[in-house]
């Protein structure tokens, strides 16, 4: 099993909104690092939900439940999407600040490139978050 992180501005749509719909489909990624990293997804990885922009934290756990297929929105037919389903929410919220601050995670995609909106975590890196956050890997 693979381990992401999905960023997602909690204005736009947030945690708690994930929770509520229950299942969402993961569109509008318009970076081709980004939506290559969704054509890598496959059904039962999880991923961080991350809080971009307001808030700068982890805040849940998502699982894929579907693999990638056209994003409608994108009239090119370039670019794909994903459908994610909320695992459960984080005991304590991940920031930006101390993922910085932790010598273990300078490699995080997240640190290293941080525009994009899909990245990959690796074992170890996902391991150390879940500690972080209060949650077994």
């Amino acid at each position: 099993m693979a381990h992401w992180l999905l960023k997602s501005e909690p204005f736009k749509y947030s945690w708690d909104q994930m929770v509520a719909d229950g299942r969402t489909h993961w569109n509008g990624v318009r970076n081709h690092q980004a939506a290559n990293n969704l054509k890598a997804m496959k059904k039962g990885d999880r991923a961080f939900f991350y809080h971009s922009n307001e808030g700068l934290a982890i805040v849940g756990v998502v699982s894929i439940v579907r693999e990638f297929y056209p994003d409608p929105s994108d009239e090119s037919g370039r670019f794909v999407m994903v459908d994610i389903a909320p695992v459960k929410p984080v005991k304590k919220p991940v920031t930006l600040a101390e993922i910085k601050a932790e010598p273990a995670l300078a490699d995080l995609a997240l640190v290293r490139q941080s525009r994009l909106s899909v990245v990959p975590v690796g074992d170890e890196e996902w391991t150390l978050l879940c500690r972080m956050a209060g949650i077994k890997a």
